[in-house]
């Protein structure tokens, strides 16, 4: 018996319901995908990891002859420690200690006899407190006057932190820092700073090589504060340059005396030296990124080459002036 017209109707209405909920349910699992991607997204604020935490060091005496300690702050690059096991003879490093020391990091370290015998090491894996490419740096600032035995001390305090991108190229960024706070004088300047790109090799860095000077108010009266004005690519230990003006007596053909204005850019060496760096850990993700540097010391960007400027002074001495011409790095 051939159905109806009223149950062809009825079928008809049955499949486009049945189309209907298959359409909602696929949109539903659709929208949960990306709510778990937002999550994930989101995962980063919702933690708040890229915070100011304290850090204190010792900067000397007042002039009770007691020890001062100031908080200068530092902003955290890792949080959230998970824990791991691993078989103690695998080569792979898992991650990074939540402790800030390698010390503490070993202290950490605990090993297990499983039943078999087996030795497993249990570590600690630190999540980044910010995005693949953000950085978790200083947003604010302060400089702080301590007055000890020996002299007054400036200090640099963080007092904020947040995320931001990691430059590709070398370039001047902004960095706000506030001088006399909380006080009438204060006064915030953009002092600047270079940025620190991750594709540099060759033993060249991003490097301030030209300064500006801004005038600020203090209680003391002005003072000069000297700000980044322009950033390159330099080797960490190179010379900068530093313009001196004097004063020049020559005698033209008649003999008749003449005084004019002599500049010579002496130059100056910049940077900073470092030996024995070599990397203590790394990311078990990308084995390019050294989560954990050792220093070695600190060496001193010298002179290595001089040329001397010879004049006659208005009050008729011959003077000579060095200036530099190569910098190194003191062996």
């Amino acid at each position: 018996r051939a159905p109806g017209p009223t149950n062809m109707r009825t079928f008809t209405l049955d499949l486009l319901q049945l189309n209907a909920i298959l359409i909602l349910y696929s949109f539903s699992i659709v929208c949960a995908g990306m709510l778990r991607q937002a999550d994930r997204r989101n995962l980063f604020a919702e933690r708040g990891c890229c915070k100011r935490q304290s850090h204190f060091i010792y900067i000397g005496q007042d002039i009770s002859g007691s020890p001062v300690s100031i908080d200068v702050g530092s902003c955290r690059a890792y949080c959230g420690a998970s824990q791991r096991s691993a078989n103690s003879y695998t080569s792979d490093f898992l991650g990074f200690s939540k402790h800030t020391s390698m010390l503490e990091l070993l202290r950490a370290k605990k090993v297990k006899e499983t039943k078999k015998g087996s030795t497993v090491l249990i570590l600690f894996v630190l999540e980044p407190s910010c995005p693949r490419d953000l950085l978790c740096e200083p947003t604010q600032l302060r400089v702080e006057r301590v007055l000890l035995y020996e002299s007054i001390r400036e200090v640099e305090v963080i007092d904020e932190c947040q995320c931001d991108p990691k430059p590709t190229e070398c370039i001047r960024m902004p960095a706000l820092k506030t001088f006399s706070p909380h006080s009438p004088f204060e006064t915030v300047v953009d002092v600047g700073k270079c940025s620190n790109p991750t594709t540099v090799s060759g033993g060249f860095s991003c490097i301030a090589t030209k300064f500006e000077s801004v005038l600020v108010e203090a209680p003391n009266g002005v003072e000069l504060i000297q700000a980044v004005e322009n950033c390159q690519m330099k080797e960490k230990c190179y010379r900068g340059p530093y313009l001196e003006y004097y004063y020049e007596v020559t005698y033209n053909s008649n003999g008749a005396k003449e005084e004019r204005l002599k500049e010579i850019d002496v130059g100056r060496c910049l940077g900073s030296c470092s030996s024995g760096n070599h990397c203590l850990l790394r990311d078990s993700r990308n084995r390019d990124q050294c989560l954990v540097w050792a220093e070695g010391s600190s060496e001193g960007c010298i002179p290595q080459d001089y040329e001397t400027h010879t004049f006659r002074t208005r009050h008729g001495h011959i003077r000579s002036v060095f200036a530099i011409k190569t910098c190194k790095c003191q062996s």
